[in-house]
C-alpha cells in the first residue's frame, strides 16, 4: 500500500473496488455480531481515501502533461 505512486490508474481502480468490497463485507458481517478487530473498518476507509487521492493526483498530472 505504501507504493501507490508506482501503480497504474487501472491497477488503482481494481484495488479500489477490492477494498470497497472488503468494507461492504465488513459492515454487513458485523451487523449482528461482536467483531474482534473493530479498527479494520477505519483502516479500510483510510486506505480507500489514500487510493482515491493518488488516483486523482495521477489524473491531474496526466491532464497537465497533455496540455
Amino acid at each position: 500500500m505504501n507504493d501507490l505512486k508506482k501503480e497504474t490508474p487501472e491497477s488503482l481502480k481494481k484495488l479500489l473496488t477490492d477494498m470497497r468490497e472488503q468494507l461492504r463485507i465488513f459492515r454487513f458481517e458485523g451487523a449482528g455480531s461482536r467483531r474482534r478487530n473493530v479498527r479494520e473498518g477505519r483502516t479500510l476507509r483510510k486506505e480507500i481515501a489514500r487510493t482515491m487521492t493518488e488516483l486523482r493526483a495521477q489524473e491531474i498530472a496526466s491532464r497537465q502533461t497533455t496540455k
